[in-house]
């Protein structure tokens, strides 16, 4: 049975309702002049799709309420994909046309563009109020090897996997589910895929490996199955080479029902999951499932977000944290309209909570439970205890997307699998040189 539209899926429809979805250029109207003795301010912000964020709407009433206090402040707005952003922001940083404001996580703020000296060090941010109450893994991840702070950060989630509960029940695979806890084991997950196989269905679950987008699922799948690592806890070296992982790869690779799919990526395996054609997704998190049901009001099955699947009882999901960057375009004044932005949407609590609300994650900071009242964000809050190591900060980490992808395309192909785990290792461990 489907689930009741949650309180946060009702505030998302509002705030897309009352939002502009005519244009990604949102500044402040004449209704709002700006000062005559302040000179007009023009920034540019590029956010990734991050949970409710993927609605453009979304985030311009988000632009528009800033823009009733600073009227002096305009700002464009661009939602980049997670298919080809990575490519745009590139080309931008070549054509040294980049934005001024960007939101996404310590991996791109911190690890890529950080390091590479883009950006701007927040750390007088960090010296408010607000920072006080950030948790001490979230801080830890944001902190620049060289100890600068290049993204303030705004939400977090932890991803998890999610199956189709309506077929897992009716082809007798319900059963290696712990639903009071939203886990399982490594042998229930080969016992329910049989199931499920036995049962007809022909595609159960799908390791997308057709680009980067996603890799956080399908990483957290392989390691998780009999525990292994991805990174040396010091995060300077990857450790992904290791017999556990070999035989998790193995696994995958000799399921009937579980296929290496070189031509996707995590919103193809969303999409396939959502439209009835996969009993699993691989690539899942709440934002996700308030997106989809958003989109797809018509859906006739119950999702069920689980931890992916271990043998020794200890689950490590993957988490995300979200937060702002200020690229150094060497414009002192759109620094500091830039960093305004960023206070007005963090600093006071009210306001901090509206707009961690509209990201359908998690505060970063020490709040009262913001959800209490939504039974689906309860649901999923649950999987915050297992939220394991942000080893996405570890050097290199950009040419270990690309080279986690291309390991997984080559086990599609039939390569040896404790090769291609040697190779992949020795690539990732060649990055963290640079």
């Amino acid at each position: 049975m489907k689930k009741l539209l949650a309180p946060i899926l009702a505030l998302m429809i509002l705030l897309t309702a009352c939002g502009s979805s005519n244009s990604a250029d949102v500044t402040d109207s004449g209704d709002n002049p700006a000062p005559a003795s302040k000179e007009k301010t023009e920034l540019e912000f590029w956010t990734y799709p991050v949970g409710g964020w993927a609605s453009e709407s979304t985030v311009s009433s988000l632009v528009s309420a800033f823009n009733q206090e600073h009227p002096e402040i305009s700002i464009s707005m661009k939602i980049l994909s997670y298919s080809d952003g990575d490519e745009v922001m590139e080309k931008a940083i070549a054509d040294g046309n980049m934005p001024d404001i960007v939101f996404e996580g310590p991996e791109r703020l911190t690890a890529n563009w950080g390091a590479r000296g883009l950006m701007v060090d927040l750390g007088d941010i960090w010296e408010s109020e607000s920072a006080d109450g950030i948790y001490s893994s979230v801080v830890s991840a944001c902190i620049g090897s060289d100890g600068s702070r290049y993204i303030y950060p705004l939400c977090m989630t932890t991803h998890c996997m999610a199956v189709n509960r309506d077929l897992m029940e009716v082809a007798g695979a319900w059963q290696y589910v712990d639903e009071e806890h939203h886990t399982w084991t490594t042998e229930g997950f080969v016992a329910a895929v049989k199931a499920l196989r036995d049962y007809g269905v022909e595609r159960v679950g799908e390791v997308y490996c057709g680009g980067q987008g996603g890799d956080q699922g399908t990483r957290a799948l392989v390691n998780n199955l009999y525990s292994g690592s991805f990174t040396n806890p010091e995060h300077t070296s990857y450790t992904f080479n290791s017999p556990e992982n070999i035989r998790a790869l193995e696994l995958l690779r000799s399921l009937d029902g579980i296929e290496f799919s070189k031509d996707t990526v995590g919103t193809d395996n969303i999409e396939r999951f959502c439209n009835g054609e996969l009993a699993m997704c691989f690539c899942w998190n709440v934002g996700t499932e308030v997106t989809q049901t958003i989109n797809n009001p018509d859906r006739d099955f119950d999702i069920f977000p689980l931890t992916f699947p271990t043998d020794d009882g200890v689950f490590d999901l993957q988490g995300g944290i979200w937060g702002f960057g200020v690229f150094n375009n060497g414009d002192e004044v759109k620094i500091e309209a830039a960093k305004t932005f960023i206070r007005f949407l963090t600093e006071d609590t009210d306001r901090y909570t509206q707009t961690v609300l509209s990201s359908t994650f998690w505060p970063v900071r020490d709040l009262p439970n913001i959800y209490e009242n939504d039974a689906l964000m309860s649901e999923y809050f649950i999987l915050r205890e297992f939220l394991g190591d942000y080893y996405q900060v570890t050097p290199g980490w950009a040419e270990t997307r690309t080279a986690w992808w291309k390991m997984l395309q080559s086990i599609a192909d039939g390569a040896d699998i404790a090769e291609a785990a040697a190779e992949f290792e020795n690539s990732a461990n060649a990055g963290t040189a640079g």
